[in-house]
């Protein structure tokens, strides 16, 4: 089935490629759909047949096919959930621009199913260079993606800062992989968590690691190709982004550092925190300054972020499992904010700046009800996933430091403050002689938003659903089970 998951996309890849977009557009659009929604529906059987209490990578393939490639796939309750996350956000990028580009329809959707194979790529295979190989690939279509169909004339230069600022930092995560290759003499998962890399050599290679995946969170100082690439993104590449870009990092954290170098983790530990801490600060502050709403959105993704890096480093389980839930909760709030502001919002009034708007809940009232619930999820309010991951990854990081934990906690005022300032400023207010006319929600982008949202709250008030898969493949990274 993994195999059957990342080769479904490239069959309709194959299948839209010879059609010609002025006569087929239609069936092009319907194809890919399709083909996205299929590896969905394959994820839910996958994920019903996983075994919560084993330990070892379940649904194992290996193909030795090639003599340069050790093609090994699994999954376990870490990677299981990345990779719902990514069958689930396709479908809903694809329906996102539906019938609002100008050009390219058909690589534009060709794109997509690329990146979904290539993200669920990353989360299943077991082998540390074709991690890195999928990894990096997956930023080519997004590069393409932001620079030919991106919003204004500086989505040039944003897709370069996305490209160029996560491709020099996973160089040194390349020469990491090949130190490992040299020593190890493989680069499979299972040998290298055998084998046993000295103390001084765990610290070096740790080091190279980092900087990559800091970059991709991303941490400050490296977050400035952030805000840009989701400015001048169109809106299924800014949902994407938000949703499993950001994602990588964690995934990365998790697989290789903690598993891999833990006694480097344990030693850096402070140093990531004091970091984290330095971001989750820094950008709420930012997001409230901020004039431009999707910029604002992709501020508070860094500070939410910021916090999931604090829950990994916690060096405990209830950090870690927060860690998760809040990564996945991000994965739905932040597209559905996205969806509000740069699809609905965008596409009534071709402006993100957030003076022009007032009184949206007079105007748009089902526009306003939807961004309500987006904003209070996004805020972290009880009964939704967000306050479980927050509460979770806070607690763990409490329990490790318990200033750093004091100090993460002002986390939660300011992401009130930022979340309350959008939704009042945009919801409410005087009559605005900006604002003309404009249709409320379509169906099409209701869908998108219910979707989004009520799986927020309903794994808010049911978290026990995810944390029963993933509690043994956490505890097994911290403890020999």
């Amino acid at each position: 089935m993994l195999t059957a998951l990342l080769l479904i996309p490239l069959i309709g890849i194959l299948r839209v490629l010879p059609m010609d977009e002025q006569k087929n557009l239609t069936l092009i659009k319907q194809v890919s759909l399709i083909r996205a929604l299929i590896n969905f529906l394959l994820s839910i059987i996958l994920w019903g047949e996983f075994d919560s209490s084993a330990l070892e990578y379940q649904f194992v393939q290996e193909f030795n096919t090639l003599n340069f490639c050790h093609f090994h796939i699994g999954l376990d309750g870490i990677s299981l959930y990345f990779v719902l996350l990514t069958t689930f956000i396709t479908p809903i990028c694809l329906v996102a621009n539906w019938d609002n580009l100008k050009f390219g329809y058909k690589y534009y959707f060709i794109a997509f199913l690329l990146m979904e194979t290539l993200l669920i790529g990353v989360f299943v295979v077991l082998d540390l260079m074709l991690f890195y190989i999928f990894l990096e690939a997956v930023l080519i279509p997004m590069f393409l993606v932001v620079g030919i169909w991106g919003g204004s004339i500086t989505r040039i230069r944003a897709s370069f800062l996305l490209f160029l600022y996560t491709l020099a930092g996973s160089l040194f995560m390349l020469l990491a992989i090949l130190v490992i290759y040299y020593n190890v003499g493989s680069t499979d998962f299972t040998l290298i968590s055998l084998s046993n890399i000295n103390f001084d050599s765990q610290k070096i290679l740790w080091l190279g690691f980092f900087l990559s995946f800091a970059i991709k969170t991303p941490l400050v100082p490296f977050h400035m190709w952030l805000p840009r690439a989701h400015a001048e993104a169109p809106l299924a590449g800014s949902i994407l982004l938000a949703g499993l870009f950001l994602k990588l990092a964690t995934y990365g954290f998790l697989r290789v550092l903690i598993n891999f170098m833990p006694d480097a983790t344990n030693f850096f530990s402070p140093l990531v925190q004091t970091i984290a801490i330095v971001t989750l600060i820094y950008s709420s502050l930012a997001t409230l300054r901020m004039a431009d709403f999707k910029r604002l959105v992709a501020y508070s993704s860094i500070s939410h972020m910021a916090i999931v890096v604090l829950g990994l480093f916690s060096n405990s389980i209830v950090g870690i499992e927060g860690a998760l839930l809040l990564s996945i909760a991000h994965g739905f709030i932040s597209p559905a904010l996205f969806t509000l502001v740069g699809g609905v919002l965008y596409d009534a009034y071709h402006t993100r700046i957030i003076r022009y708007y007032r009184r949206m809940a007079v105007y748009m009232p089902v526009f306003a009800l939807l961004f309500f619930l987006a904003t209070i999820a996004n805020m972290g309010i009880p009964l939704s996933l967000n306050w479980t991951g927050e509460f979770l990854a806070l607690s763990g990081t409490f329990q490790r430091n318990p200033v750093i934990g004091v100090l993460a906690a002002t986390g939660i005022v300011l992401s009130a403050s930022y979340s309350i300032f959008l939704f009042n400023r945009i919801s409410f207010g005087a009559y605005s002689q900006y604002l003309g006319k404009a249709k409320d929600v379509s169906r099409r982008e209701f869908m998108i938003l219910i979707s989004l949202i009520i799986r927020a709250f309903v794994l808010g008030i049911f978290p026990n659903v995810i944390l029963n898969d993933l509690h043994m493949a956490v505890t097994d990274l911290l403890y020999t089970v």
